[in-house]
């Protein structure tokens, strides 16, 4: 039997026992020969640096520290590393593929909750349920009189801007549902769009013509503001916006005279900043929903990221091709 290759956490500790519950770190450590009680969130510590040398995977998550060539030169037979989580960008720097070293990531796995929330806003926006809930707190009596006008989910347009992991599954979410869905992506072509079974318009289009615009584009410097004043005179009275993505994506100032206007519908899981101040409107708003940047993957939703890498440990461990590597020369232009 060949011999295990050296491995190293290199994460927030805490978030460890959350990742690998322990019948994964019992997969992990059959495939790979590595310390549970070492997580490295610094690698400059004596203990941490005798590791980082002996590595050949690094088994990351948040508060990975920063791989760039001082840390990497400190870990001369690493070859692969596996992130439990979505994006690798806030601490895999270009020398890491210059070296060759393979990058893997949990970032579909990931995707999937934040879908999942998408999804489950854009139905609940479509019965109106966040201003209705809110007026029958207010009034102990029910805010309408027989049947409701202006709401539901049959035919309502949703326009997905930006085909990345989370647009991707949302589409597939949303297509057991009796909704008009539109794509907005520069990088996605017709035929692209047509395997993904939903029509491609240009940005403006779809924001004229959407009901509900959810947001999942990648925060690139094209991409900051992409939804400004202009953009938001675009949607429809009565229209909402989603975002789930990033917060910079969105003028909030513009997005605040709009919703305090009573035009557009807000749910953000994401701001800029983050938080937002104390005294945004956005808070109090009737027709805002803000939650705090939940939608990714919590509480038990994070074992399924552990599996990802779990599973590709085992991989590489057999000799086998990694299956979710991270492409570098598209890096900048994904989440």
């Amino acid at each position: 039997m060949p011999e295990r290759p050296q491995a190293l956490f290199a994460m927030t500790p805490r978030n460890l026992p959350l990742v690998f519950p322990a019948e994964l770190l019992a997969r992990l450590g059959a495939c790979v020969d590595i310390d549970r009680s070492l997580v490295a969130d610094d690698f400059t510590g004596p203990r941490a640096r005798a590791a980082l040398a002996r590595a050949e995977v690094l088994i990351t998550g948040w508060g990975c520290p920063r791989l760039d060539a001082p840390a990497l030169d400190a870990a001369p037979r690493l070859r692969a590393v596996l992130h439990a989580a979505g994006s690798v960008k806030g601490f895999a720097t270009p020398e890491v593929w210059r070296r060759g070293i393979a990058v893997s990531s949990a970032a579909e796995a990931n995707a999937l909750p934040v879908a999942e929330y998408a999804l489950a806003v854009i139905l609940l926006a479509g019965k109106d349920v966040f201003a209705l809930r809110d007026r029958l707190r207010e009034r102990r009596a029910f805010p309408y009189d027989g049947i409701l006008t202006g709401v539901g989910n049959h035919g309502r347009r949703v326009g997905v801007v930006g085909a990345s992991r989370v647009g991707r599954r949302l589409i597939e979410l949303l297509r057991p549902h009796d909704l008009a869905v539109t794509l907005a992506d520069p990088y996605v072509d017709a035929a692209e769009a047509a395997r993904l079974g939903v029509p491609l318009l240009p940005l403006d289009e779809l924001l004229g013509t959407s009901d509900v615009v959810s947001l999942h584009a990648p925060q690139t410097p094209e991409t900051r503001r992409l939804i400004g004043a202009r953009e938001l005179a675009l949607m429809p009275d009565g229209a909402v916006l989603v975002n789930t993505a990033r917060g910079a994506l969105v003028d909030h100032g513009a997005l605040v005279d709009q919703v305090r206007a009573g035009r557009l519908s807000a749910v953000l899981d994401v701001t800029e900043p983050e938080p937002l101040p104390a005294d945004s409107p956005l808070y109090d708003l009737p027709n805002a929903f803000v939650t705090p940047h939940l939608a990714g993957s919590q509480g038990n939703e994070l074992a399924r990221l552990g599996r990802v890498v779990v599973e590709e440990a085992e991989r590489l461990a057999s000799g086998g091709a990694l299956l979710h590597t991270v492409d570098h020369a598209a890096l900048e232009r994904t989440a």
